[in-house]
């Protein structure tokens, strides 16, 4: 065997390393760069097995869309660190008072936190101004959490479906996690309380070229009624209720939600 074989079975080699390449999500989800609070939720959220239903792997270049403050972001920056690329697509420094501090509160966390999340690169997607957050066609996964009544709320969720779309690469994914309103609810219901039908999420995503791949019941909750005059809010973490009825919205915890794979057709 001469030497460029031997440089290339070497090659092969690393490569087949990498992808079979194990996460620790004991130290993401356990780890001290987390609160209690935020610990606390993975009971309802279902981190590690959502993302591996959406197909989270070594070597990917992921995309998560509207980090907020950046829950999935403290499980996400380990689960990457020296294993692919996270991109964080968040609000536009430039987009108004509550946009500035989403993004303000999230910088802080890297900025404290940088060792154990790694080198999170943040970008923008805040349409109209901002719908390049990563070149066309470089994103394995891209990921949204809870964003699309928000989109829907702005009248920007074709724009942002469509500029997601054209992050992915061919065969991409795009994972969806939203508060699951019962079919037929109109648009402004939806706006109104933050449940979006399924039908309305596969019709936005399919408007951008996309293919709904898998669904999953991972966050589900039976126990939401989804009938409070303040929408998905009245429900933990918010509970905009306060005092009023608060032991039974805790003993329903966090909302009922969809969980749907997409996926770009290959070319």
């Amino acid at each position: 065997m001469n030497r460029i074989t031997w440089t290339l079975a070497a090659i092969l080699l690393l490569i087949s390393v990498v992808a079979r390449a194990e996460f620790d999500w004991d130290a993401a989800l356990a780890g001290e760069h987390r609160s209690e609070q935020n610990k606390a939720r993975d009971v309802y959220r279902h981190p590690k097995e959502t993302l591996t239903f959406f197909g989270l792997d070594a070597g990917m270049t992921v995309m998560e869309v509207s980090p907020g403050g950046g829950w999935y972001t403290e499980i996400l920056g380990p689960l990457m660190k020296g294993n692919g690329k996270l991109i964080a697509a968040h609000s536009s420094p430039n987009g108004g008072n509550y946009a500035r501090r989403s993004l303000g509160g999230f910088l802080r966390k890297l900025g404290e936190n940088g060792e154990v999340l790694g080198e999170v690169e943040v970008t923008v997607l805040q349409p109209p101004s901002a719908t390049t957050p990563a070149p066309a066609g470089s994103v394995d996964l891209a990921l949204a959490f809870r964003n699309v009544h928000s989109w829907l709320r702005a009248d920007q969720a074709e724009m942002m479906f469509s500029a997601i779309a054209e992050t992915l690469k061919p065969g991409g994914v795009l994972g969806i996690v939203q508060h699951r309103g019962d079919e037929g609810l109109s648009l402004d219901a939806m706006k109104q309380s933050a449940y979006v039908t399924e039908a309305k999420v596969i019709e936005l995503a399919e408007l951008a070229g996309l293919e709904l791949d898998a669904r999953s019941e991972i966050n589900a909750n039976a126990k939401d009624t989804k009938d409070y005059p303040k929408g998905v809010w009245t429900l933990p973490p918010t509970l905009t209720e306060g005092k009023a009825d608060r032991a039974r919205y805790i003993s329903i915890g966090e909302s009922d939600r969809m969980t749907l794979r997409f996926v770009k057709p290959a070319e």
